[in-house]
C-alpha cells in the first residue's frame, strides 16, 4: 500500500486530496511541526531533505509535491480524470503545475518571513529595526509583486472554471496551497473568481475527506 509521510499544516495536504480523488488506497505516517514551525528531524530518516510530502510506493521514495502529483496521475489515473486531454488545456495544466512552486510560492514565503522580522524569535532589541525593514521591503517590492500575480490568477479564473479548463486537474490540486496562502496573507481585495474557485475546491467530497484525514489547512494571515 502507498504510504504518505504527512506533516500537519503543509503542502502534503494536496497529496491526500489527490489520493482521495483517485480512490487510491494509502496509509499516512503523521508528523507534527515543532514550535519553530519546522518539520521534525525524524523526517530526514525518510528523505535526506527532511521535508513533507514524501511518498513510498512499490520501493519508490519520492519527494516534491509536483513530482508526486504527476507520478500519481501517470500511475493511478488511466482514465485521465485529473489531466486534460485537450491540447490547449494540457499546456495550461503544465504551466500551473510548475507556476505554483516556481513563481507564486517563493513570494508568499518571503511575505511570511518579512512579516515576521519584528516578532520572536528575532531578538527583542532588533525587532523594531526588523519590523521597519520587513515593512519597507513588502511595501516597495513584495506587495506589488503579489498584486500582479493575484490579478493574473483572477483574470485566468474569470475565463476558466478550473486552472486547466472546465475539468478539475492536478494543476488545481497543486495550486491549492499557494492560493489559500495568497488569500490568507496577501492582503489583496476583490478576487471574486479566485474566492469562487476556493469554494469549489472546498465543496468537493474528496477535499472534505482529505481534511478529515490530514487535518484542517488553516494558513495564518497577517497579524
Amino acid at each position: 500500500m502507498l504510504t504518505l509521510h504527512h506533516l500537519n499544516q503543509s503542502r502534503s495536504q494536496r497529496v491526500i486530496w489527490a489520493l482521495e480523488e483517485l480512490s487510491v488506497p494509502y496509509q499516512i505516517v503523521r508528523y507534527q511541526r515543532e514550535k519553530t514551525m519546522m518539520a521534525p528531524p525524524s523526517l530526514k530518516k525518510v528523505h535526506p531533505l527532511g521535508k513533507s510530502p514524501v511518498i513510498e510506493d512499490n520501493g519508490l521514495i519520492l519527494a516534491e509535491s509536483g513530482a508526486i502529483l504527476e507520478y500519481l496521475q501517470e500511475t493511478y489515473d488511466p482514465l485521465s480524470q485529473l489531466k486534460p486531454e485537450n491540447a490547449a488545456n494540457k499546456i495550461q495544466y503544465r504551466f500551473w503545475l510548475h507556476y505554483a512552486e516556481g513563481s507564486l510560492m517563493p513570494l508568499l514565503l518571503m511575505k511570511l518571513v518579512f512579516a515576521s522580522l519584528g516578532k520572536p524569535p528575532i531578538p527583542f532589541g532588533m525587532r523594531s529595526l526588523g519590523k521597519v525593514l520587513g515593512g519597507g521591503v513588502q511595501k516597495a517590492w513584495l506587495n506589488p509583486q503579489l498584486e500582479t500575480h493575484a490579478r493574473y490568477i483572477e483574470s485566468h479564473l474569470s475565463e476558466n472554471t478550473w486552472f486547466a479548463g472546465e475539468q478539475l486537474s492536478m494543476a488545481d490540486i497543486q495550486m491549492t496551497y499557494p492560493i489559500f496562502a495568497l488569500l490568507a496573507r496577501g492582503g489583496i481585495d476583490n478576487l471574486p473568481h479566485t474566492q469562487a474557485w476556493k469554494k469549489r475546491v472546498e465543496m468537493r467530497p474528496a477535499w472534505q475527506r482529505a481534511i478529515q484525514q490530514g487535518g484542517p489547512l488553516d494558513i495564518p494571515g497577517e497579524s
